[in-house]
């Protein structure tokens, strides 16, 4: 009898599991919609602070409507002065450091708002979104959302969506290299924490904020677009990419200068339509050895390689060390016939 009971348990879950788990995955994709229709309807301010690697940098995100049109406010709150406004699809870049300036179709950047506008069926290909309960921050109740990549070659997330209005309100960056950061935190033996935003006061109002009235009014600089920054147009380049990660593509390439030290340099931009990597290609004269450079920041990796055959490639990005010398060691450069 007891056998016949374990059968029929396990026939249960056998013929049950599945849409037990599709069920999730519906729950995990409602969540998500919910989120990016919050961020794109509502009158909010979220002040976060992203650690990474020991690091605290407060800032503070203000979004509003008004006479039909959507503003955004990212401001910095320590260091030098950095903010960020958008109107509609322009966005405007200030910086102590140089002039601001005003892009064409552009957003503002980080993950952690490129999760509030990219497509949901773009991301689905690429991660799996998983229901993981409930959790509290700010002290509200909110909901917990786990994107698991399909391959091993980037990152995962942990989102967590308040319950009351679906805002996001944390991000965790997951790595499962025990070495990505030698202060991650985590609560699972095989993931670990490397990046982090977390909210630490909400505020949701029926009217936008005072700032809201103010950009408005702001004299902005022009509005300008890509293409008028980096004239060139896109171009086949000489370099061959032997290995990409998977779900990433090639989606642009051109000739432009390093904003620096104006050096000429080849570019190509790959992406999975959730992070972005940015490989800087040179000839250079070949060394006696191969030479590499790693600088890290957080899940952030900077990757210069010198290859014998006198490729400089720098790769730039927030995915894994690994994946970022596997796609190096992969590219070589085409010999003109």
């Amino acid at each position: 009898m007891k056998k016949q009971g374990l059968s029929a348990v396990i026939l249960i879950f056998t013929c049950f599991f599945p849409s037990l788990v599709l069920a999730e995955d519906s729950l995990a994709t409602n969540l998500l919609q919910r989120m990016q229709q919050a961020y794109q309807q509502l009158n909010f301010e979220l002040t976060l602070i992203e650690v990474s690697q020991g690091e605290l940098e407060p800032k503070r995100l203000t979004r509003g409507h008004l006479d039909g049109q959507v503003f955004t406010h990212l401001t910095h709150l320590n260091g030098r002065p950095r903010e960020f406004v958008q109107r509609d699809d322009e966005t405007s870049f200030f910086d102590a450091s140089h002039s601001g300036y005003t892009l064409k179709n552009s957003n503002l950047p980080g993950l952690f708002y490129r999760l509030q506008n990219m497509s949901l069926d773009a991301l689905h290909a690429k991660y799996d979104a998983v229901s993981a309960g409930r959790s509290r921050v700010l002290g509200r109740v909110a909901q917990v959302v786990r994107l698991v990549p399909k391959s091993n070659d980037y990152y995962g997330y942990v989102l967590w969506l308040d319950q009351e209005t679906g805002l996001l309100v944390k991000l965790d960056t997951i790595s499962t290299d025990a070495n990505a950061n030698a202060n991650a935190n985590t609560n699972d033996v095989d993931a670990y924490v490397i990046e982090q935003s977390m909210g630490v006061a909400l505020k949701v109002s029926e009217q936008p904020s005072p700032l809201i009235k103010e950009l408005k009014a702001a004299n902005l600089p022009a509005a300008i677009s890509v293409s008028d920054v980096y004239p060139a147009p896109q171009q086949q380049l000489p370099w061959r990419f032997g290995w990409l990660p998977a779900g990433f593509e090639l989606r642009s390439q051109d000739k432009h200068k390093l904003p620096l030290t104006e050096q000429p340099v080849d570019y190509v931009m790959l992406s999975n339509s959730l992070v972005d990597v940015s490989v800087y290609l040179t000839q250079v004269k070949p060394p006696a050895e191969v030479k590499q450079q790693l600088v890290r920041q957080g899940g952030t990796h900077l990757l210069s390689v010198t290859s014998l055959a006198g490729a400089d490639i720098t790769v730039v990005g927030a995915i894994p060390v690994e994946t970022a010398r596997q796609i190096a060691e992969s590219i070589t450069h085409i010999e003109a016939p």
